[in-house]
């Protein structure tokens, strides 16, 4: 049986996203353990202060646990059989959000948009 979809799912209060976006810009550390962990979703926290900075700490927070949902699919593309699978059409990755303090479940698609030296 061939695997035909990836679902990463990301969930409210995460508390690895809420120790990401606490990590100080000046790039200061409580810990050395939990900063390290985390620290593969900077690229979604980015993205999230760039784009919508004047939210509330808790709403930059649920946009950067989706957001690292999508870092985590990208990491996916890396290898390279999940690469040719989904440039083939015979794998898709999904990504979700579980949001369990008001029980929705949203689930979205994600349209990688290939080179054509990529697709060969």
């Amino acid at each position: 049986i061939q695997v035909e979809n990836i679902v990463v799912i990301g969930h409210s209060r995460c508390g690895g996203i809420k120790g990401l976006m606490s990590i100080p810009e000046d790039g200061t550390t409580a810990s050395d353990f939990i900063e390290e962990w985390v620290q593969i979703g900077n690229p979604a926290k980015s993205k999230v202060k760039a784009e919508a900075g004047y939210l509330s700490f808790s709403e930059l927070c649920t946009n950067c646990e989706k957001e690292s949902v999508n870092v985590s699919l990208g990491n996916l593309l890396t290898y390279p059989f999940v690469r040719d699978q989904v440039v083939k059409k015979k794998l898709a990755l999904k990504g979700a959000h579980y949001d369990f303090v008001n029980g929705t479940f949203e689930l979205w698609d994600l349209d990688f948009k290939f080179s054509p030296s990529v697709t060969n």
